[in-house]
């Protein structure tokens, strides 16, 4: 047996060895990235996994939704304007949902029934008006940053 790990055997479960062309290729990138960039990209999945939690019968969990939309807001006030106010709609889209599924829920135990200070079970926040998504459009498409 070798102490070189260029010659050691490959696990066949664990991780493929990174050439130096890789290891360079992701130095780089993580010399590029910005912390605010990380931070978008998992609002984008903390909101859809928390439309998830309330629109898909077999997911429901308003708590989970509950939480993740408030990760949402806090994590949107550290983002620059402009991400703010693409986050914006569809933040408020979850928000009238988890509502609507709040008062169905009706706060029956283990439902993750309503809950907060606003009495109607939306976590507090949003910009303006909530609408309800148009029909075939809502939170089972995907949100990315920048788009729909």
């Amino acid at each position: 047996m070798t102490d070189d790990p260029q010659n050691a055997p490959e696990d066949p479960n664990g991780p493929p060895e990174l050439t130096d062309e890789e290891r360079a290729m992701l130095e780089a990138q993580m010399k590029e990235i910005r912390v605010e960039d990380l931070l978008t990209q998992t609002v984008a999945s903390v909101l859809n996994l928390s439309a998830r939690r309330i629109v898909k019968e077999d997911e429901v969990d308003l708590d989970q939704a509950r939480i993740g939309i408030e990760a949402v807001r806090a994590i949107v006030a550290l983002l620059p304007a402009e991400v703010g106010q693409a986050i914006a709609e569809p933040l408020s889209q979850v928000q009238l949902l988890y509502a609507q599924k709040s008062g169905e829920a009706g706060g029956e135990p283990g439902t993750g029934g309503a809950s907060g200070a606003g009495g109607d079970g939306a976590p507090q926040g949003g910009d303006g008006p909530q609408q309800p998504p148009s029909a075939g459009q809502g939170p089972s498409k995907l949100w990315t940053p920048g788009g729909n």
